[in-house]
């Protein structure tokens, strides 16, 4: 059979159980609200929590610095693609989540496989939430080490599994906020566990920096753990900051780890200097501007409030992350799709995202959004669910 008969079964495959993905073009620039195939809609499925990606002090930054720098970087960072912005964005970093120093990556998935890489390997242990984010588990996959899964959140069953490992190397690694369930992961106690047990905990906090603690430093900062209770961090930058790229913060030690050992980052194009020079305007607009989390947290307290009363079956999540659960991936596509008809861009999250029969709308909330759009919306889930 050729490669493409071969392929096409599979594909569709896939179309019969509602799983297939598909690419819409987006002819805007992002925002509450965006043009799609030349409809607007009220973006509620973008990750720019904080309603930054098109602020006019990050264009103006990113401009200027392309007039200086150019648009590549040209190389690695160890080649010579490092430049001062990425430099000083590393140095703010590291200040803002209260670590020594951070790294940049170009990408968080490439963060996320280049760390837990670089930690452990043949021989060694990597535990995982069971619903820790793709780039996490292909990272521990990859790894060589030991791999163990644990029940989300399930710090028995995590620490049975501590306790019966004989590893040198002990690697615990979650979420702190899980993208598809919008819950925080419970770092206290997990930083306990890892310390009793001789563990490293790694977390990555890709929805959460910017969004949680104080200045929007993160999870971390929200939870007051220490470079000690949490020494390896992950963040990214194409969320709430509104940019591009990743980092990782932690030890002095931890860091040249990194550069020396992480294959994603040696071998890996550094982000344009333009880019890290829009993301250090971000820092300080996330730092300065608190009335953008306190009206986040106020449309997504808005929204569980209407969607309960309509009778909605909610997740346990207070952050930017709502997800309403609906079980068959044709019921996702199909209020999806009756809320784009009505003006309101909505992701149908499907297997193999999410387990089989929890597909769900995963909708996100946005500074940029008013409260009137959180009306709008939860007026045309009325409508939809009336049908």
């Amino acid at each position: 059979m050729s490669l493409d008969d071969e392929l096409s079964g599979a594909l569709d495959a896939r179309r019969q159980q509602h799983l297939y993905r598909q690419r819409r073009n987006v002819e805007s620039a992002q925002g509450a609200e965006v043009v799609v195939a030349g409809q607007r809609l009220v973006n509620f499925c973008s990750n720019d929590y904080l309603g930054l990606a098109n602020h006019p002090h990050l264009v103006e930054a990113l401009q200027s610095c392309a007039s200086h720098y150019g648009v590549g970087s040209g190389a690695s960072h160890l080649v010579c693609g490092h430049s001062r912005e990425h430099q000083q964005l590393e140095q703010e970093l590291a200040a803002a989540t209260g670590r020594e120093r951070a790294l940049l990556f170009s990408t968080g998935y490439m963060a996320n496989l280049g760390t837990i890489n670089a930690l452990v390997g043949k021989g060694d242990a990597v535990f995982e939430d069971k619903l820790n984010h793709a780039s996490l588990l292909d990272g521990g996959l990859l790894s060589g080490a030991r791999f163990q899964r644990f029940r989300h959140n399930d710090l028995a069953d995590l620490e049975g599994k501590l306790a019966r490992s004989e590893a040198r190397r002990k690697l615990v690694v979650v979420d702190a906020v899980f993208s598809m369930d919008g819950d925080l992961a419970p770092l206290p106690q997990l930083a306990s566990l890892c310390q009793r047990y001789n563990a490293w905990l790694m977390a990555d906090d890709a929805h959460g920096f910017g969004c949680l603690g104080a200045g929007g430093a993160g999870t971390a900062v929200h939870y007051g753990l220490s470079q000690q209770q949490l020494p390896i961090l992950m963040g990214t930058l194409g969320k709430a900051v509104g940019s591009f790229g990743a980092f990782v913060a932690g030890s002095e030690v931890l860091i040249e780890t990194l550069i020396q050992q992480a294959r994603p980052y040696i071998y890996t194009t550094a982000m344009p200097a333009a880019v890290a020079a829009a993301t250090r305007a971000s820092l300080r607009l996330i730092a300065a501007e608190e009335w953008r989390r306190q009206h986040l947290h106020s449309l997504v307290q808005r929204f569980r409030q209407g969607a309960t009363a309509l009778g909605l079956q909610l997740m346990d999540s207070e952050t930017a992350i709502q997800p309403v659960l609906l079980g068959s991936a044709e019921s996702a596509l199909q209020l999806a799709s009756a809320l784009q008809e009505q003006g309101f861009w909505v992701a149908a999250i499907r297997p193999p995202t999410v387990p089989p029969g929890t597909s769900r709308l995963r909708i996100t909330f946005s500074a940029a959004h008013s409260q009137e759009q959180v009306d709008a919306l939860l007026q045309a889930l009325q409508r939809t669910l009336a049908l």
